[in-house]
């Protein structure tokens, strides 16, 4: 395992673990009428249904927002004390990861494409977990270059903070695809 594997890891696990703190040292306001209970896994059925609706409407965001590859408007999905992680390495918060990072991207890219996307959602009080798969197909400006096609997973962690459910933690990699032989 590389040291920014682990630091990933370790980074991931520490978020969890003051979560887990926080949520058992600190009240939460739940929908009026809510029959939840501390310590309970969910939020019983609207209060639910209405989270996950909004969980998913910020990851089709972010997601939408790559495949027109205008960022400008993807700040608003990201707390300001977000942790990006992208193959293997560190990159920051969401805001140093788009203009040291994905932003300038973007500068040499025609067209990028998701493919085959699937998510899975579950929440848990005022956090959210999603996993993704999609592939991917990416074009350049520059036709010399060849086109890009991976295979990719995110796994994210939303919080919600008041009324408000933003990425607190996203992690992607990819790989090549394996083409039949």
């Amino acid at each position: 395992m590389s040291f920014r594997s682990a630091l990933a890891g370790s980074a991931l696990a520490a978020v969890l673990a003051t979560s887990a703190q926080a949520q058992t040292q600190a009240p939460h306001s739940h929908a009026p009428g809510s029959a939840h209970t501390p310590g309970s896994a969910h939020a019983p059925g609207h209060a639910q249904a209405a989270d996950e609706a909004q969980v998913r409407t910020v990851v089709a965001a972010y997601k939408d927002a790559i495949t027109r590859m205008d960022v400008s408007q993807t700040p608003a999905l990201f707390w300001e004390d977000s942790a990006i992680f992208e193959n293997g390495g560190v990159e920051g918060t969401f805001a140093y990861y788009l203009e040291h990072h994905l932003g300038p991207e973007f500068t040499d890219l025609a067209g990028f494409e998701f493919r085959n996307h699937e998510m899975t959602v579950e929440i848990d009080g005022d956090t959210a977990f999603v996993s993704e798969t999609y592939t991917y197909h990416i074009t350049f400006k520059d036709t010399a270059r060849e086109p890009i096609e991976r295979r990719g997973v995110a796994t994210s962690v939303l919080r919600k903070r008041g009324d408000e459910w933003r990425f607190a933690i996203y992690h992607s990699s990819a790989r090549p695809l394996r083409r039949a032989t």
